[in-house]
């Protein structure tokens, strides 16, 4: 898909961080964007920013771990802009601690938001892409947790791994079946975004009770300053437009998050016990 001038994006996780970065280079590049996030009056201001930059742009509240929401956001985009070209199945939470103390509450809200919010976009998306037979493209944000394993962020990491394998197969049904519609799976290092204030999004009935797991607050401040000077966003935006246009299925950081990664594979290759390999910057 080379020419993205007047298609159709849809992004969750809009409001901010990565969706916001990529709804304003999708407006960059003269498309029509849907923008969709729970943050109702971040979203609403997004918008209006894109708008004021000339992009045309339409925010839809939408909580990506409610199918019923997700399929209104895609008959919201319809509606509006006749069209669907590119779905950026982006919203994401975090939490830290050990995996055998987590409570059953953030094993659920992670689970919710990052694993059925791409569930919900593929199953919605997808068959409407097709159906209408026009050149398109899915991109489902995992992380680099999605190719690399780290202690205190079993939960996060699970839900990682899982869109992963999700987009490894959607890449290799559309590509059996000859579509015109292409997958990628973005896979960022560390950010500078409010993953770190994730919370400020979860439901009242997912909040947890009681003593945070072993680890919990260690995690949360290493986020909290690791995004500091993580990368920006707009990088990552950049990123997700090239993959689109050379129909790049993995769309990896090239830090020391990979190197990390390239341990895990050898230890599988090789049949080895887990390496601790955090990622490290020379």
């Amino acid at each position: 898909m080379k020419d993205l001038r007047g298609k159709v994006a849809v992004v969750t996780g809009a409001a901010s961080g990565i969706g916001l970065a990529l709804a304003r280079k999708f407006g960059a590049e003269g498309m029509r964007v849907v923008l969709a996030d729970v943050e109702k009056d971040a979203l609403q201001s997004a918008a209006q920013g894109l708008e004021a930059d000339g992009v045309e742009a339409l925010a839809v509240p939408t909580d990506v771990s409610q199918a019923e929401q997700v399929e209104a956001l895609a008959q919201a985009t319809l509606k509006a802009f006749d069209g669907i070209h590119v779905v950026c199945n982006n919203a994401g939470v975090f939490a830290g601690g050990v995996s055998w103390e987590a409570p059953l509450k953030d094993y659920e809200w992670l689970i919710n938001v990052n694993l059925w919010g791409v569930i919900h976009g593929i199953r919605t998306f997808t068959p409407l892409m097709l159906e209408r037979g026009e050149e398109g493209h899915i991109i489902n944000t995992a992380s680099m947790a999605a190719v690399t394993s780290m202690p205190f962020t079993g939960v996060y990491y699970m839900t990682k791994h899982a869109v992963l394998s999700m987009s490894e197969t959607l890449y290799h049904e559309l590509t059996l079946m000859g579509a015109k519609v292409g997958a990628s799976v973005l896979c960022p290092e560390l950010i500078a975004t409010q993953i770190d204030q994730s919370d400020r999004n979860r439901p009242d009935a997912l909040r947890s009770e009681g003593e945070a797991p072993t680890q919990h607050e260690v995690v949360m401040q290493a986020i909290h300053e690791g995004v500091k000077t993580g990368v920006p966003p707009e990088q990552i935006a950049d990123r997700v437009v090239a993959a689109i246009r050379e129909n790049r299925f993995y769309i990896l950081a090239d830090d020391a998050w990979r190197k990390t990664c390239e341990v895990r594979l050898e230890d599988i290759r090789l049949r080895r016990n887990p390496t601790f390999a955090p990622p490290v910057n020379d």
